[in-house]
């Protein structure tokens, strides 16, 4: 079968959503199909993650991801996007995330393509975002198939979008990952790791001023953010606003995520809101205690509290709840190799091998990809 992904960018430092792509086109064109990924990243660009060679890349050269695009560059963008991938012949085109799959599914509108639209977050991103809410509510008659990565994701939106909905989650290979040393015996310093880009949604502001409660109460401990991202200025100024410079640790993105899970003692994740905690699964599958917030959808149902990781108070004062976690774990270190027993449990049925045959079975079997589309 041929299939063709598209993507706004995978040459810059992604997120989850990025890694997913790799796993997954990689993983069907190890199985024998034609995979085509088309995205906006500039011509002569090297993908960030790793990705089988068998996968013909073709990118359209519209700028970088981060570039805002004026009407006619999009208008454009969709007719280069759709003059290529009829030339491509492809069975079926896939968007991954709503920055790809409204302008494909505009693109492709009347060619009677098969389309599937790739969503990733949940319905409160759209919430501050009028624009993107309205474009959300066009996709179904935009594409044939919507997915999304839990059944928790899928009804929390609109019955509207949920016809369309069917639920394909996300690969992790968190059972490979070599666990990693929860007591940090061997270490003369220990690390709270978290991973992921730096924007609002991913409140590290919260992180930083709930480790700067305890900072001085454990002064082995360091905290260590993973990524980058637009809010990496305003993040170091509060870090030397608070006179954490040595104790705030921020290296960038990396290819070798699995370094960092290795050498963490405790894993946080404080997103306002998540699909599904990517980050959250390959912590815990290296036996890593994961701390969340009890009201963030795709981490709450992740972290199972007492069992793997805490569940903190979303609601009042997040930072002095979120000190009161770090408290709780950093001291006690038995109670850190009690979590790290229980790593992913049920969640292995994410494994890279599972998942590609759900997408298979939507891609090749049907699941009426090739029905239902006003197109």
């Amino acid at each position: 079968m041929k299939v063709l992904f598209c993507i706004k960018a995978m040459d810059t430092p992604g997120g989850g959503a990025e890694r997913v792509l790799a796993d997954v086109a990689s993983g069907l064109a190890d199985r024998g199909h034609q995979v085509f990924l088309l995205s906006f990243d500039d011509v002569g660009g090297e993908s960030f993650y790793a990705m089988s060679p068998m996968i013909q890349r073709v990118r359209i050269g519209a700028g970088r991801e981060s570039d805002s695009s004026k009407s006619f560059r999009i208008l454009r963008h969709m007719l280069i996007m759709r003059r290529i991938i009829r030339r491509l012949a492809p069975d079926v085109a896939v968007g991954f995330m709503h920055s790809a799959y409204i302008p494909l599914g505009l693109a492709l509108w009347g060619t009677g393509l098969p389309v599937v639209a790739s969503e990733h977050i949940v319905p409160e991103h759209y919430r501050s975002r009028p624009l993107q809410a309205a474009l959300l509510y066009l996709t179904p008659f935009l594409v044939n198939r919507i997915t999304c990565v839990s059944e928790q994701v899928r009804l929390a939106f609109s019955p509207f979008l949920r016809e369309k909905m069917v639920v394909v989650p996300n690969p992790t290979s968190a059972s490979s990952g070599i666990p990693a040393d929860v007591t940090g015996r061997r270490k003369q310093r220990k690390t709270i790791l978290t991973v992921g880009r730096m924007d609002a949604q991913k409140d590290h502001r919260t992180l930083i001023g709930a480790f700067a409660k305890v900072a001085d109460e454990y002064p082995d401990w360091d905290l260590r953010i993973v990524g980058t991202g637009e809010l990496l200025g305003e993040l170091k100024a509060q870090i030397s606003s608070l006179r954490l410079d040595g104790r705030v640790l921020i290296p960038g993105a990396t290819k070798d995520v699995g370094r960092e899970y290795e050498e963490a003692q405790l894993y946080v994740q404080l997103s306002r809101y998540e699909s599904y905690g990517l980050t959250v699964v390959e912590a815990l599958g290296h036996g890593l205690p994961a701390i969340g917030f009890s009201n963030c959808l795709g981490v709450n149902e992740l972290i199972k509290h007492g069992k793997n990781g805490l569940l903190v108070n979303g609601h009042g004062d997040q930072v002095a709840a979120l000190a009161d976690g770090f408290r709780t774990l950093i001291s006690d270190t038995a109670l850190r190799i009690e979590l790290s027993k229980s790593g992913v449990g049920p969640m292995l049925e994410h494994r890279i091998k599972l998942v590609l045959d759900r997408w298979e079975s939507l891609l090749v079997g049907g699941q009426g990809v090739r029905e239902g589309a006003t197109r």
